[in-house]
């Protein structure tokens, strides 16, 4: 009788077990991926057997990082802990078939409880155990290994769901963008936790799946149509889809029933849609928070979860950026910026649009660093004015009125401090303090300073874009020569760094720039000031000597837990035969009471005493010092009755200098 034969994959399917044979998975190898197509299932590998034993049979000859399941419009990723018990799983059901049959099939679908019990057998079933690494996968110390994070197939980021051990909820809030922000404290955790949840991760799995659809319709066509509109196509087609198919028998089979969208739902996958397309995907999410000043992507950024600075604490996140996303991220800066960004020019500084806002983006690459690695820093929402400044506890209103008066007769100041102590937006007030009829050349190589803002309530702004690279553009030290060339004018520096400041401080001391001179540098007080310009950059301390005054900003840990920014010191520059020295103005002393408890910025006393060299540099022709003491008093109080009324923002801060006249103090 001749011998019937088996096709092989019977044959594979008899020796690994007839779970897989009810699995229809599709798996491949994407990278350090196993990517798998669950057109069949929903993905979930916490009840899904058949899929447990695919893919541990799967992984006995692949070498990857991650499984990456896909199903119904949802990416499902589980990290290396999935992957080391799963492929032990599949190694030990190869290496046990013939000791233990039952046990081996087992492994492939239940592997946590055939470690349990593979590890109370006598050899060799235990060594075999032991040996794949299979019981020691197993020790999860009560992490679930198949809990994912989670994304839609559109989405540049994947979202871990599972919290720290023994997390305890702070707070909790609500974005503009459908957003859910939960922070986490853990006992031995470190750093707490921003746990983010965006509005897709609510989708239902039909949304998610039309979301997907759209996807494709907005890659596919050329006329490039609205978000809205793909999704109004990809509903469109769903429903002719279902229209032509029978109902499924439960909502979890693929190809569930088309469920109608109103209009807030379609608005929904369209902002969903268009934050993943023509925005920065998940970064616009971190970005609508105000808390949110930066964000981190560690090199390597794929898979590396991002760090977020919220209310100046920083905090790790449960948001890692797939492969896709930090390319996009890096082609669009390209884009936008016209500036490289490859291996022969491996870092980039560049401003990008994020949730309505402009942010500084700084990104290094191979061979500078191991892939890709990013840092955004927001600019604020609006721009500072002095009376917002006082109004949230930055400085007093006698140290702003100061300040103010100083701007306004043509002082040279250095605005210091350390990254994040609010340098720029501390600039950035101060240029509201010009006299309206005030022409300001500002300089950055990356544009932070509110100039849009500036011009759009009529102040005569001439902005001038610096680059540190090889190549077209303009050196900061050629744009403060064109700016001196320009006639007499305000000038800004976004930050004083390098051989512009000697071009800047001859300017200076021969009185060529004719007006208000400000700029920003790292230092923390006068003297650390001093160091770095003359010490660093070169400038002779003659030349220093031009300088006004120095105000040094701090970041600070309120009593409530929350990060604030505050006006440390204010600093005269004092020249004599022996060189600079300085003498504070105005100082931290104890003091305040509620979030503002703690050292205050208070006077010393040195302008009351009539001891101000600042004062009497200040001072006009006939005019005496009390009658300068009287005016900055004013101005300090007309800056504390802004801020107490609420009259800070740009727009009601130029009304009511204009209708106090705005004249020069």
């Amino acid at each position: 009788m001749a011998r019937r034969t088996r096709p092989m994959h019977e044959l594979f399917d008899r020796l690994l077990g007839d779970d897989a044979a009810d699995c229809t998975c599709s798996v491949t190898t994407d990278g350090a991926t196993l990517a798998v197509d669950a057109a069949t299932c929903d993905g979930r590998l916490a009840t899904a057997p058949a899929c447990r034993a695919t893919i541990s049979d799967a992984l006995c000859t692949r070498d990857v990082e991650r499984i990456r399941i896909r199903s119904a419009g949802v990416d499902r990723y589980y990290d290396e802990d999935a992957v080391a018990l799963l492929r032990a799983a599949g190694r030990f059901a190869t290496l046990a078939r013939e000791a233990a049959p039952d046990l081996a099939d087992r492994a492939r679908t239940e592997p946590l409880a055939a470690a349990a019990d593979a590890g109370a057998r006598a050899p060799p079933v235990s060594d075999i155990a032991a040996e794949v690494g299979l019981l020691e996968a197993a020790t999860t110390d009560g992490a679930d290994p198949f809990q994912p994070a989670i994304a839609p197939s559109v989405a540049d980021a994947r979202l871990r769901t599972a919290l720290p051990h023994d997390a305890q909820l702070r707070t909790a809030r609500e974005l503009p963008t459908g957003a859910t922000v939960r922070i986490y404290d853990a006992a031995g955790e470190g750093a707490a936790t921003y746990h983010l949840d965006p509005a897709e991760t609510d989708l239902e799995e039909s949304a998610l799946t039309v979301l997907a659809d759209a996807y494709e319709i907005l890659a596919e066509r050329r006329d490039e149509p609205a978000p809205v509109a793909a999704v109004r196509s990809a509903l469109a087609n769903d429903a002719t889809t279902s229209n032509r198919t029978a109902a499924p028998a439960s909502a979890n089979d693929a190809g569930a029933a088309h469920v109608p969208l109103d209009g807030g739902e379609i608005r929904t996958l369209a902002a969903v849609l268009r934050k993943h397309t023509r925005g920065f995907g998940i970064l616009e999410d971190c970005f609508a928070d105000p808390a949110v000043s930066d964000v981190y992507a560690s090199g390597p950024a794929s898979g590396t979860p991002l760090w977020v600075v919220a209310g100046g604490e920083q905090l790790r996140t449960n948001i890692l950026l797939g492969e896709d996303g930090v390319g996009a991220i890096a082609s669009t800066l390209r884009r936008r910026s016209g500036r490289s960004f490859s291996r022969a020019s491996p870092t980039l500084d560049a401003t990008a649009e994020i949730a309505d806002q402009t942010v500084r983006v700084a990104g290094v690459l191979d061979p500078a660093t191991e892939g890709h690695a990013f840092a955004f820093r927001s600019g604020g929402e609006e721009s500072f004015t002095l009376p917002r400044l006082v109004a949230n506890g930055t400085l007093p209103p006698a140290a702003a009125g100061l300040l103010s008066v100083a701007v306004r007769r043509s002082a040279a100041g250095l605005l210091a401090g350390t990254r994040g102590a609010g340098k720029t937006t501390a600039l950035g007030a101060l240029l509201w303090e010009l006299p309206a009829t005030t022409r300001s050349i500002v300089i950055e190589d990356t544009p932070e300073l509110p100039v849009a803002t500036l011009q759009d309530r009529g102040r005569d702004v001439q902005p001038l874009h610096t680059t540190l690279e090889e190549g077209p553009g303009v050196t900061p030290t050629e744009a403060l020569r064109t700016a001196l060339r320009l006639g007499q004018s305000a000038i800004v520096l976004g930050e004083v760094r390098g051989e512009e400041a000697a071009v800047l401080y001859e300017a200076m001391r021969v009185g060529a720039s004719g007006e208000t001179v400000l700029g920003t540098i790292h230092g923390d007080g006068g003297e650390d000031v001093r160091e770095r310009v003359v010490g660093d950059i070169g400038v002779p301390e003659s030349s220093f000597a031009a300088t006004d005054f120095v105000v040094t900003c701090e970041s600070y840990r309120r009593p409530d837990g929350e990060r604030a920014r505050r006006v440390a010191a204010i600093e005269e520059v004092i020249r004599g035969d022996d060189g600079v020295r300085f003498a504070p103005l105005f100082e931290l002393e104890a003091g305040g009471s509620g979030n503002h408890a703690g050292p205050r910025l208070a006077p010393v006393g040195r302008i009351d005493r009539g001891n101000s060299r600042l004062l009497q540099g200040l001072t006009r022709p006939g005019e005496s010092y009390a009658a300068l003491r009287e005016r900055i008093d004013d101005r300090g109080a007309f800056l504390g009755s802004l801020a107490q009324r609420g009259t800070t923002a740009p727009e009601a801060v130029t009304t009511a200098y204009a209708r106090r006249g705005d004249r020069p103090c």
